[in-house]
């Protein structure tokens, strides 16, 4: 290649800057709504503006990596570009109805993650995490319920569990596909519930040796404390040790068969380990004898407080719009969330909704996996997501199911800068057709878009600026350079 690792990394400043800033001279095709030209050439077109329109932006914050023919299809849906991402959110926010055969397809030879609950100790720990690690990456890169599949990720990061504890390794399994999946875009209180009860969580967070079998004993507050910090009110959402203390209470007495015993993995409720005395959570009284209801109540106070609307709010909003996400965008979503009960999809509707979502265009750095994702979708790749990029995402250091607290991967940009040599070697890696499992045919990619300058223009959704096209044409490998560049590091 004749372009430095420097030009790699340097490429597309120039071009940031002025998606930033705006253009001050926009010729008329830059205007907003303007309807997009037909295709000259190629069966595909992609962005024909030097700015990213709101389709373009759209679909990178909202899918795991624009590529060509979703912005052709979605273009489709609508006489404005409102009227199409309008459209096209309605079809994301229902994904029961969309067809999702293809991805469904490459799943198929990933059965053993469809099996029963207990069926999954028959199988070694490393042998179903690789299983689990591909299966997210083939949805994330083929399936058409783009939407749902981010925000499993947020879910599955939100209650984050490490497969390396205990059973954990044969658990997370079933965690993720019979509560995180199931209930991502239901409400919360829906979720909360079926998380507390998720055997996986149960052993990751000790719950199921949270037991009161003695007046002296004092309950496990471990996943309590979690509960209150990070799964619903937040550090700072105003409880207290003794509100941790007697959530623990209420919590006591759940566990795990595990997996030496008839049933292993059944979650049960022992009324004996119960401390079934009268509790107050957050100022709310919970009367003596609710047994296992006491974790209904629980449940109940928690989901409904304003901080846990402010708390998720803010980290829906770190997730689609920013770092620091305006105070207006954040009270917009945390409003939506209280008054539709936790409703997911209301929330997330109202923070598309918001000026700070649509203003806010090429900016978010891609965590590695979303870097790794929207790769193979910009390079139009086929792969079985084996090894070879499962490595990759070990190093740097965001393979699914791996992070070791409970807090799980940081949704900021700052951890993740310290990894870019790695994006470098895998976007050479990836255009060279250097990963086993993996191909691209950039020739033929190229011919259906219409030429090296409609190629560049879908993988940085806008047309490429004058330093990009000279460097490209450089380079020697055109496509890896745009991988590498920080414009496609951002979406």
């Amino acid at each position: 290649m004749n372009v430095t690792r420097r030009s790699f990394l340097g490429l597309g400043s120039g071009a940031l800057a002025a998606t930033l800033t705006g253009c001050s001279e926009a010729p008329w095709t830059m205007l907003p709504g303007w309807p997009v030209p037909p295709p000259e050439t190629g069966r595909l077109y992609p962005p024909r503006t030097g700015q990213i329109d709101l389709i373009a932006h759209v679909l990178n914050r909202t899918t795991f990596g624009l590529r060509c023919s979703d912005y052709v299809r979605v273009s489709g849906l609508g006489a404005t570009e409102e009227a199409a991402v309008a459209a096209y959110l309605d079809e994301q926010l229902d994904p029961d109805l969309i067809d999702d055969s293809y991805a469904q397809g490459k799943l198929r030879r990933l059965e053993v993650l469809s099996e029963p609950l207990a069926e999954f100790f028959e199988y070694k720990e490393e042998f179903l995490l690789e299983q689990m690690i591909r299966g997210t990456l083939l949805r994330a890169v083929y399936s058409q319920r783009q939407l749902n599949e981010m925000i499993v990720q947020f879910w599955t990061d939100h209650f984050n569990i490490d497969s390396s504890k205990g059973e954990c390794k044969w658990l997370k399994a079933a965690d993720d596909r019979d509560v995180i999946r199931r209930y991502a875009l239901g409400t919360f209180s829906e979720l909360l519930r079926a998380s507390a009860l998720s055997p996986a969580m149960l052993w990751y967070l000790d719950g199921r040796v949270n037991q009161k079998q003695h007046g002296a004993d004092k309950p496990n507050e471990n996943y309590a404390r979690e509960l209150m910090e990070l799964h619903t009110l937040g550090v700072h959402g105003g409880y207290d040790q003794h509100d941790i203390m007697e959530i623990a209470r209420c919590l006591t007495g759940w566990t795990v068969r595990d997996r030496n015993h008839l049933q292993k993995g059944k979650v049960e409720f022992n009324p004996d380990e119960h401390d079934d005395g009268p509790k107050e959570v957050l100022g709310q009284a919970i009367p003596s004898g609710l047994g296992e209801k006491d974790l209904d109540r629980v449940i109940e106070i928690v989901a409904a407080h304003p901080s846990t609307a402010q708390h998720l709010a803010t980290k829906l909003c770190q997730r689609f719009i920013a770092d620091d996400p305006p105070t207006d965008a954040v009270s917009a979503v945390a409003s939506a969330f209280q008054s539709s009960h936790g409703d997911i999809k209301t929330s997330l509707r109202a923070l598309f909704a918001t000026e700070a979502f649509r203003a806010s265009r090429g900016v978010k750095f891609r965590r590695p996996f979303e870097y790794i994702a929207a790769a193979l979708r910009a390079s139009n790749a086929e792969t079985d997501a084996g090894k070879p990029i499962i490595e990759y995402l070990v190093r740097m250091g965001n393979a699914p199911f791996h992070y070791p607290t409970p807090d799980g991967y940081p949704l900021r940009a700052a951890p993740w800068m310290g990894g870019l040599l790695w994006r470098w070697n895998f976007a050479v890696a990836l255009t060279e057709n250097r990963l086993a499992g993996t191909r691209v045919d950039l020739k033929a990619y190229r011919d259906d878009c219409g030429g090296d300058d409609r190629l560049m223009a879908a993988v940085l959704g806008r047309l490429p600026a004058l330093d990009e096209k000279e460097a490209y044409a450089r380079s020697g490998n055109g496509m890896a350079l745009l991988l590498a560049s920080p414009s496609f590091q951002h979406c």
